[in-house]
């Protein structure tokens, strides 16, 4: 049986986690079949809109334990792995349509990661949503650290990841650094926009207006 199944009901996609009996776990058999699944939903034009959902009594319980042994006893293959999975989950932000995380009772590390790279998360009263990483010696990566404080707040963020001595340097370094070019941008802008508001005849005429003590009187230009 398919390690990740596909269900459409009318325009919406269903791609179903389908390893019940490992809690969904995510390894590499997982990761590799659901980013086959999401190109497909990707590419086909009957398809409008893609949830992504797990089959059993929980979402997912993140990544599968053994995978994390054998990265601990060989870290030099961490970096490919997590390529893998970033791309995976990046499809889910990347594609034109839609997507929908559904998420019921557990949704840990991995598992929260490829939700907040979803548009939506729909979550039940019995989800139970965390990031555990930093509790291993790890930061969230795949987007854990870089896309929770777009969604929740950097304070929230950092409050929420922040609990392991070695850790949570770099993971604040992360999430500070995900924040702060936008921020940058957004302060460039700032100054852009407001040297085409000081060259305007509207600012003359605004600055007149406070030196006389009267109503401005703008025309647009």
């Amino acid at each position: 049986m398919p390690i990740v199944q596909t269900e459409d009901r009318g325009p919406v996609r269903h791609v179903v986690l389908d390893r019940p009996e490992k809690r969904n776990a995510l390894n590499g058999e997982l990761v590799q079949a659901l980013g086959v699944a999401l190109k497909a939903a990707a590419n086909d034009p009957e398809v409008r809109c893609v949830v992504i959902r797990g089959e059993g009594p929980m979402f997912s319980s993140g990544m599968d334990f053994s995978d994390l042994v054998g990265l601990s006893q060989a870290p030099e293959n961490l970096r490919a792995f997590r390529r893998e999975i970033l791309e995976t989950w990046n499809l889910c932000e990347e594609m034109a349509k839609p997507t929908v995380c559904q998420v019921h009772g557990a949704c840990i590390g991995g598992a929260l990661e490829l939700a907040l790279a979803c548009d939506l998360r729909v979550a039940a009263e019995d989800a139970m949503l965390g990031l555990p990483e930093t509790r291993v010696g790890l930061i969230p990566d795949v987007g854990g650290s870089s896309r929770l404080p777009a969604v929740v707040g950097l304070g929230r963020a950092k409050e929420l990841i922040m609990c392991a001595p070695i850790a949570i340097g770099h993971a604040k370094r992360v999430m500070d650094a995900a924040a702060k070019p936008a921020l940058a941008a957004t302060l460039e802008q700032e100054v852009t926009v407001q040297e085409l508001c000081a060259r305007s005849q509207d600012y003359s005429e605004g600055a007149r207006a406070l030196a006389e003590k009267r109503q401005p009187e703008f025309s647009g230009r």
